[in-house]
């Protein structure tokens, strides 16, 4: 419906470049001129109709996003990051990626129901669980210029662990310093960074 109309349609209409990124239904769209990025947003919605579906108003819309923009002015949600271009120490242009705040707080709030959940499991069963879990989300989300994110949820999420590991009974059952030796005891994955940096993008106009 969208691929192979995108690609012998769309894009041979085109006189810059074009192309278009998916997974499922979410997906992104790149024109080189703002025009046809205008035209192919009219004729979408026409198309769309053609198999009795509709455009999201609210995750719908064009923007400019150039690295020859004002750093940090424009961004983009896809797939539970954010995209936005700017610079790094050297003055490059840098196209950075990090959790978008909808997605963290969504994971954060998965994550608290999971300790609701399973708090009362043996600590072997529960923190074998846990690991795997906070391996996957780090494999997920462990690119390039996402520390602070990772370490934001890394510290809310044993909060929210603490909190309800010491709901287990009418008596509390650790201290923060007996929590962090838990910790460490059943090796809890630390956030790290698991992607390699992207290569960096030349920074000369066509």
């Amino acid at each position: 419906m969208l691929d192979l109309w995108f690609e012998r349609v769309v894009k041979k209409s085109c006189r810059g470049e074009a192309c278009l990124i998916r997974y499922a239904d979410d997906y992104v769209c790149v024109f080189e001129a703002k025009e046809e990025a205008e035209r192919f947003y009219g004729a979408l919605e026409k198309r769309l109709g053609k198999f009795g579906l509709e455009l999201s108003e609210q995750k719908t819309r064009i923007i400019a996003f150039s690295q020859y923009s004002e750093p940090g002015k424009q961004s983009f949600e896809f797939l539970g990051f954010e995209f936005r271009w700017g610079k790094d120490l050297k003055g490059c242009a840098h196209l950075k990626r990090r959790t978008s705040p909808g997605r963290l707080r969504t994971s954060l709030k998965r994550f608290t129901q999971w300790c609701r959940e399973n708090r009362n499991q043996r600590p072997r069963n529960l923190f074998g669980k846990l690991n795997q879990k906070l391996r996957g989300y780090y494999n997920d989300y462990g690119v390039h210029g996402n520390s602070a994110r990772l370490g934001a949820f890394s510290l809310h999420a044993m909060g929210i662990l603490f909190k309800w590991l010491n709901r287990r009974s009418d008596r509390r059952s650790y201290n923060w310093f007996g929590f962090k030796e838990l910790l460490e005891h059943f090796k809890v994955p630390r956030p790290r960074i698991v992607a390699r940096p992207r290569p960096k993008l030349a920074a000369s106009r066509s």
